[in-house]
């Protein structure tokens, strides 16, 4: 099975039946938030899952949060669109992965997932959802969170940054040689960007975001003296361009799996 990537670069190189790509998935923030350009590494015949990530490129996301509530009541506190456009997602299989240790084996064991069904079981419009809370929830924040709420005191040594945001050498690697053991679908390649650009959605838990305030301020790092209603809202306000929102990991899945999502931790 080929793959088709946004890169001018791999085009020219590739010659191999490979198919462009050319789907420029801008993830929409607001004026407190940036905006992140991606091309897509989806496998060739991957229509519906290119179509699902350009309707999730153009889904709003609100980052001007002033403050947040503990419990969500209303979908406009939640990315309530992006989260509708992945419940009516047809196409089967799909899979929901409850990730929650950010030092744990999360993104490989959901990497080595979509290898098998692309490659193994040919589903090239497999999707795959990270349900995100517990510290997996930490690598959803920008950098700049990392930087002023000393996250590493709550990721633990094991991550001094963020590094599951960063972007890989592997990432350029040529994507027609698919069996290359460092290449671009390889563990060489286990980062949030590079797996969102195979179609991978990452949902950040709300009740993640509330708890992880609360430690913030029992542990006195709260430079700004925030509420605790405010800090939850700055830590939303900084999730990962492309990320979604949603109320709760726990009370999400149940409406994943009603609509056909396998559960898988």
């Amino acid at each position: 099975m080929t793959i088709s990537t946004g890169r001018r670069a791999a085009i020219q190189t590739l010659g191999l039946g490979i198919a462009a790509s050319a789907i420029g998935l801008v993830m929409e923030r607001t004026t407190s938030a940036h905006t992140a350009l991606y091309s897509a590494l989806t496998p060739q015949g991957a229509g519906q899952l290119n179509a699902l990530m350009q309707r999730l490129a153009k889904a709003p996301r609100r980052r001007d949060f002033k403050s947040v509530p503990m419990i969500l009541t209303k979908p406009e506190q939640w990315d309530h669109e992006a989260l509708s456009e992945i419940l009516a997602y047809k196409p089967v299989p799909k899979q929901a992965w409850d990730s929650t240790d950010i030092a744990g084996p999360w993104l490989n064991q959901i990497r080595n997932a979509l290898n098998a069904q692309i490659w193994s079981f040919k589903h090239p419009d497999f999707l795959a959802v990270s349900v995100t809370h517990g510290t997996a929830n930490l690598a959803l924040y920008e950098q700049a969170m990392w930087d002023k709420y000393q996250l590493t005191k709550l990721a633990g040594d094991k991550f001094k940054t963020n590094t599951l945001i960063l972007t890989q050498k592997a990432e350029s690697a040529d994507p027609a040689k698919f069996e290359d053991p460092a290449g671009a679908f390889s563990p060489a390649d286990n980062s949030i960007p590079a797996l969102m650009r195979r179609g991978i959605v990452f949902m950040s838990c709300h009740n993640a975001i509330w708890e992880q305030a609360a430690a913030l301020i029992k542990a006195d790092v709260n430079p700004d003296g925030l509420s605790h209603d405010a800090l939850a809202a700055e830590l939303t306000n900084h999730l990962v361009a492309g990320v979604v929102l949603i109320p709760g990991a726990s009370a999400t899945m149940p409406e994943l799996q009603q609509v056909g999502f396998h559960y898988a931790k």
